[in-house]
């Protein structure tokens, strides 16, 4: 047994991601310590709706690591011993109009081309599979492969499975390395923990954990809200957003975007998203954002204007520039491995990463080219 300060590899992060890696890691053999400067999935995990899609990805590398991991979730939604509300409910993308569902038409086209299931939904349809739509829209296509997690109950449920020491409430001062730059372990106020490898998980301060090993990520924190309504019977069905949410969720700008994204939960409140700004890590309740995404949501379901909304929330996604996560080893410090920057895709992305990150660790392949992911892709030159 390894002693307890002691560990193969040691992930910075509690959340879903931290604890795919920790989880397929395990797997693999390896003993794990995962800490955490907050409590498990207190950061963007926490403050996320769950969302396991493919349907706002174009195809590329980002797509295929959701393809990808669409498979793992539906594996760990019987492997895990207990539930974690995975809902195989299905997106449905709306068009406000012919122009609009003619885009929605090629992009859907393009994706199928890579493995993405599509169904074309004329207007005089979509009542059929959401009846609260409001009338008058232009088409959408369904997207049978989206699903969801309840993230909190997903994160703890891995972190458990996998059997990894967790130290919550400790932050990284510290990346301990060797007289060649080769990682051995951290430093938190309550000590060293030792270990051969580091896999930085840890979301919006993933910039930070690599700038103490000596790195470079230039993860930025972008800023989403989400109204939270009372319980509600099954008002909508799927996760359903308007076309330009594409648009949001591939954009750059730093200025304040909204698209309406409503969708339903098990338990009954309907959650309303979704926002984004960079605007660093200032959570200050924005009443300008909450009216923008009540209004859009109304305009999409009319019967949610007379819903009490009883909270919101708001969340950092860790954005790297290009939209693409770092996956991989570091190029300059021996040991240290990066799997964050997934913006807001974490949840869905994470079995995919936790997987290519424990095959790395244990010298095998990935399940899939991690090439773009390349957290060496940022490294400034010398």
């Amino acid at each position: 047994m390894p002693k307890s300060n002691s560990s193969d590899v040691i992930v910075v992060g509690a959340g879903v991601v931290g604890a795919a890696c920790a989880y397929y890691a395990a797997r693999s053999g390896l003993s794990v310590t995962v800490i955490d400067r907050g409590p498990v999935a207190g950061g963007t995990t926490g403050a996320g709706e769950g969302n396991l899609l493919v349907s706002d990805k174009e195809p590329g590398p980002e797509l295929e690591l959701a393809l990808h991991s669409t498979r793992l979730w539906q594996e760990l939604a019987q492997e895990l011993p207990a539930h974690i509300e995975y809902e195989a409910k299905g997106g449905l993308v709306v068009a406000s109009d012919a122009t609009a569902m003619a885009a929605l038409r090629e992009f859907a086209a393009h994706q199928a081309e890579a493995g993405v299931t599509a169904e074309e939904i004329s207007a005089d349809r979509l009542s059929d599979l959401e009846p609260h739509l409001a009338p008058g829209l232009g088409g959408g296509f369904h997207y049978p492969q989206d699903a969801q997690v309840q993230p909190a109950l997903a994160t703890a449920h891995l972190l458990h499975a996998s059997g990894a020491r967790v130290r919550t409430g400790e932050e990284v001062t510290a990346v301990l390395t060797g007289a060649s730059g080769e990682v051995r372990g951290v430093r938190t106020p309550a000590g060293e923990l030792h270990a051969p490898y580091v896999v930085n998980a840890a979301g919006t301060w993933s910039g930070e954990v690599a700038r103490l090993a000596g790195a470079h990520l230039p993860v930025l924190p972008r800023r989403g809200f989400v109204l939270v309504t009372e319980p509600l019977p099954r008002v909508v069905r799927r996760k359903v957003y308007a076309a330009d949410y594409v648009a949001d969720v591939a954009s750059g700008s730093a200025a304040l975007q909204t698209s309406a994204v409503v969708e339903g939960t098990p338990a009954g409140p309907v959650l309303i998203g979704a926002s984004r700004e960079r605007v660093g890590f200032d959570r200050t309740l924005s009443t300008e954002v909450l009216r923008h995404l009540a209004a859009q949501a109304t305009a999409l379901f009319p019967v949610l204007a007379g819903v009490r909304a009883m909270r919101t929330y708001a969340g950092f996604r860790p954005y790297l520039p290009d939209h693409l996560p770092a996956i991989g080893s570091d190029p300059r410090v021996p040991g240290l491995l990066h799997a964050c920057g997934h913006e807001g895709a974490g949840i869905g992305l994470a079995p995919a990463t936790g997987l290519a990150v424990a095959r790395l660790l244990t010298g095998g392949e990935p399940p899939l080219d991690i090439s773009p992911f390349c957290p060496g892709r940022f490294t400034p030159a010398a």
